[in-house]
């Protein structure tokens, strides 16, 4: 291989098409951009949402509903969950850190216990919050519910 024979792959190169340079070029004229107006103008960009005049769909909805920003949002775990859990491990302790050690829930979760299922086993359970439910069927067999902060 010389220096003097590289050349392109073959088709890679295909004619430039030469807008703008007169009729006689075949693209004079409004230079393949159709007729008159705004779209042939260079820096044309529609708004986010025309619809060519008709009034646009995100003004002909209705705005409803409240997003609000001090909403505390917990993961919440059914006793059942923690009963199945202490069997697994075989453990009366269960903390956070046990949760997120075993998948249940990740690290920047708060955690809320509610009295869904059944609880056989006497368990010391801490956590960010507990329902009402929850926190009897646990002192009910004399466990214990910690409210964590």
């Amino acid at each position: 291989m010389k220096l003097n024979t590289l050349k392109p792959a073959k088709g890679s190169l295909g004619k430039q098409k030469r807008i703008g340079r007169g009729e006689g070029s075949g693209h004079g004229g409004t230079a393949t951009r159709g007729m008159n107006g705004a779209k042939q103008r260079s820096g044309y960009s529609a708004k986010l949402g025309f619809q060519g005049g008709q009034m646009p769909i995100q003004r002909q909805l209705p705005k409803f509903g409240f997003n609000n920003p001090n909403k505390v949002e917990y993961k919440v775990i059914n006793l059942s969950s923690l009963q199945a859990l202490s069997e697994k491990l075989k453990v009366e302790e269960i903390s956070r850190e046990t949760l997120i050690e075993n998948g249940l829930v990740s690290k920047k979760d708060l955690v809320k216990i509610l009295g869904n299922g059944e609880l056989k086993a006497k368990l010391n359970v801490s956590a960010n919050a507990f329902s009402k439910s929850a926190i009897a069927k646990i002192e009910a067999l004399n466990g214990t519910a910690t409210v964590i902060k």
